[in-house]
This record gives C-alpha cells, sequence and structure tokens, in this order.
C-alpha cells in the first residue's frame, strides 16, 4: 500500500491525466493482486494453528504447498491484468487516461508473479512468529520504488522521463525486490535450525492445495468483492473526469493507507486465535480476538480526528490543482467518518479467519457492498446529481453495516468454539 501511496504521490507532480492513468490502472491491478493474495489466506489458519499445536513440520509442508500455488496462479492472474488493459477504452474512460494506463498496466502484471511468491513465504512467516523480516523487506521495498520512481517518471540519471510507466516499472522491480529478500532469510534459516525443506519439496501436496483453496476461496471471494467495490467507484469516477478520479483517487489512497494498521492487527489476530484453537483454548481465542478489535478501533478513530481536521494539508501532498484539492477535501471527510468502522470490520475477519471460518465475512461483504453500498451510491452520485460525494456516502453506508454484523459473527463464532470445545473433552472422557 505504501508503493501505490508513492506512486500516486510522485506521479500527482506530471498532472491530472498521468494521475488519472495510475489510478485507474492501480484499481484494476490490485484486484488481481489481491484476489490472488486470498487463495493464499487459506495457509495463515491452517500455518497458525500447526505451530500453536507443535506440529513444526506441517508448517514446512504447508509452506511449499503455498508456493506450488503461488507460482501458476501468479503467472495467469498476470496475463488477466495485462489482457484488462484492452477493456479500459470500451468502459468509456477517456482516450487519453488509456493510453498511459495501458503500458502501466503491462509494467504492473509483470511484478505479479514475484509478489504472489512473496505472500506464499510471508504467510508462512508470519504464522510461525518470525515477522521482523516481512517487515523489512516492505519498509526497504518502498525506498527501491522510490529511488525508481525518482529515476524513471521523471527521468533521472541519465534514465528517459516515462511518467505513468515508469512508476509501473518501478513498482514491479521492487516486487521482485521483496521476494528475494525473503528467500535469502528462510534459506539462512534453514540451515542455521537445520529445518531440511529440501526434503519436503520432492512431491507436489495435492490434498494440502485443495485445503488451501477450500479454505482461501471464500477469502479471496470476500477480498475481491471488497476491494473490486472500490475498484467499480473509481471506474465510476472515471466517468466524472479526470478531477473527479484525481480527487477520488487521493481519498481512497488515505483511507487505504489507514486500513494497512488495523490489517496488520487483523493478521497477527488472525495468527493468535488461530495458534489459540491448535492449542484448543477457545478463552485465548476470544480474548486475542477482542483485543485485536479494540486496537483496531482505537487506531482508527485517532485517524479520523486527523482525516477530519487536517483534509487540505493531506491533499497538498499530492497536488496543488484547486479542482482536485476541492473533490478530495469533501471527500476525506466522508472517509473520516467510516474509519471505525473499517477498523472494526477488517479485524473480525481476521479473528474468524483465525477460527477457519471464511464463509461469513463473504456473505456480509456482498450484502454491504454490492447490494447496498454501490447501488445506493450510484443512485445518489447519477440519480441526485451528488457526484462523486454521492458515491462516497453509498459506499460508507455499506461499510458501516458490514462493521456491525461482523462484530456480532465474531461473538457468536467464540460462543460455538466453546461449545465445541467443550463436547470434544467430553467425548475424550
Amino acid at each position: 500500500m505504501s508503493m501505490n501511496f508513492v506512486d500516486i504521490a510522485m506521479i500527482g507532480r506530471v498532472g491530472p491525466t498521468a494521475l488519472a492513468a495510475v489510478s485507474l490502472g492501480s484499481a484494476v491491478f490490485v484486484v488481481f493482486a489481491i484476489v490472488c493474495e486470498g487463495m493464499l489466506l487459506g495457509t495463515d489458519s491452517m500455518v497458525s494453528q500447526d505451530f500453536g499445536a507443535g506440529r513444526v513440520e506441517e508448517c514446512f509442508r504447508t509452506l511449499w504447498a503455498g508456493a506450488q500455488l503461488a507460482v501458476p496462479l501468479g503467472v495467469l492472474c498476470a496475463l488477466m491484468v495485462a489482457a484488462s488493459a484492452w477493456l479500459l477504452l470500451p468502459m468509456g474512460i477517456a482516450p487519453e487516461i488509456v493510453r498511459q494506463a495501458t503500458p502501466f498496466l503491462y509494467a504492473m502484471a509483470c511484478g505479479l508473479p514475484p509478489l504472489m511468491g512473496f505472500v506464499a513465504m510471508r504467510v508462512f512467516l508470519q504464522g510461525t512468529h518470525r515477522v521482523k523480516v516481512v517487515a523489512f523487506a516492505m519498509v526497504s521495498a518502498n525506498i527501491v520504488n522510490f529511488a525508481g520512481n525518482y529515476a524513471l517518471i521523471y527521468g533521472h540519471f541519465g534514465l528517459p522521463a516515462m511518467g505513468a510507466t515508469g512508476s509501473g516499472i518501478s513498482t514491479a522491480l521492487a516486487r521482485c525486490y521483496m521476494i528475494c529478500v525473503l528467500l535469502v532469510y528462510i534459506v539462512w534459516r534453514d540451515r542455521r535450525e537445520q529445518w531440511h525443506l529440501l526434503s519436503y519439496a520432492g512431491r507436489v501436496y495435492f490434498k494440502r492445495i485443495t485445503k488451501i483453496v477450500r479454505l482461501g476461496a471464500p477469502a479471496a471471494t470476500q477480498i475481491a468483492l471488497e476491494v473490486g467495490i472500490f475498484s467499480a467507484s473509481t471506474l465510476v469516477a472515471g466517468r466524472l473526469g479526470a478531477v473527479a478520479v484525481s480527487g477520488h483517487q487521493i481519498a481512497l489512497i488515505m483511507a487505504s493507507l489507514t486500513f494497512m494498521v488495523p490489517l496488520g492487527i487483523a493478521q497477527a489476530t488472525s495468527v493468535r486465535v488461530g495458534n489459540a484453537i491448535g492449542r484448543r483454548d477457545a478463552e485465548a481465542a476470544n480474548v486475542s480476538g477482542w483485543s485485536g478489535v479494540a486496537l483496531s478501533a482505537s487506531f482508527m478513530s485517532c485517524s479520523a480526528i486527523v482525516l477530519w481536521t487536517m483534509p487540505l494539508s493531506i491533499v497538498h501532498i499530492f497536488t496543488y490543482d484547486p479542482e482536485v484539492a476541492k473533490v478530495g477535501v469533501s471527500l476525506l471527510a466522508i472517509a473520516a467518518v467510516f474509519q471505525f468502522f473499517d477498523g472494526v470490520q477488517v479485524t473480525a475477519i481476521g479473528a474468524l479467519r483465525g477460527s477457519g471460518n471464511t464463509h461469513i465475512a463473504m456473505i456480509t461483504d456482498f450484502v454491504g457492498w454490492w447490494l447496498i453500498g454501490l447501488p445506493l451510491g450510484a443512485w445518489l452520485c447519477f440519480g441526485r446529481g451528488w457526484g462523486v460525494r454521492g458515491l462516497w456516502f453509498g459506499l460508507s453506508a455499506g461499510l458501516i453495516s458490514i462493521g456491525c454484523v461482523l462484530a456480532v459473527a465474531w461473538r457468536r463464532r467464540v460462543e460455538w468454539l466453546r461449545k465445541e470445545f467443550v463436547e470434544v473433552e467430553v467425548h475424550r472422557v
């Protein structure tokens, strides 16, 4: 997400058309990337529960199964990203935006397979409580991306000024760097702790891959529904012109950036809940889940205050265009309203995923986003003439409803776990 933030901030200096091109291209790319990542999230609960139960060898097998799924999935989705560039013009996007968005998408597609390999290793490391190297890889990759953007967008160090295309190339190279960092770390850890990972590589883990897909498919669908709604909203905003889509993207990137903190808390919550369930400790799972929700809600309340009180300063990070700034400021005020509920819903999803339930979030997101949020937003945008602000009001209503429902779903899931563990113990006796 920080890479996207840097891309948008740096390309905004080129002009509204380039900013709109990167915004639309990113909106298309992120749908495929997040769906791919969601397919691998089934390994999250598998690794964390096995690690909590002391079955370390099973964690190694899941790592290989995740890698065997990640590579072909990344290649397939990369081809789909490249092909999607041909759909922008028929969807009514302005030709001058499409001309810059198409090569940007081609470059971004090249970075998708290494990104999926990174995700497969990242989930394994998170589940086994080795997260410092993941943080290092991501932070340092942003430095690589910033340097690449500086050189390729503006044309420094003897390189041509490539604008939006340069931004895509830089991001793809940064993702190649990320997978190299984790690969080097795992090889080093393998030799140091004598994991003997290569001894697990001699077979294809069909049953384990099937389980990952079974758990990951609902998670991928849920994420696709959530991310897809914002990509769809960007495409809708694109029909309103470059100014509307630029202001929309600035507000969206800020809302997405603050969302990364509760998303990280949600991943930690998923691991801790999975560890507790591996030990068959329902109370520890309950405490981990609600602690994560409380922490996310607290942070997002603080971020809401910042978005509400400093909108113009935030918009000026990206652009000084007065028309774009006016739109961005109005949308940041709406984003401030739903911050709390955004933190609650994503952390509740993490807790549910750690417990092995990935279906309820998929159903809730479908209803909240696609049956409530987008139709209401489209009606307010076009039917009532509120423009892009109406779109955001509708999406906010959908998000608030999702947060409330998922909080209740986690409470009921904990009650079910308590009964399940008691029944198992009674059966054993």
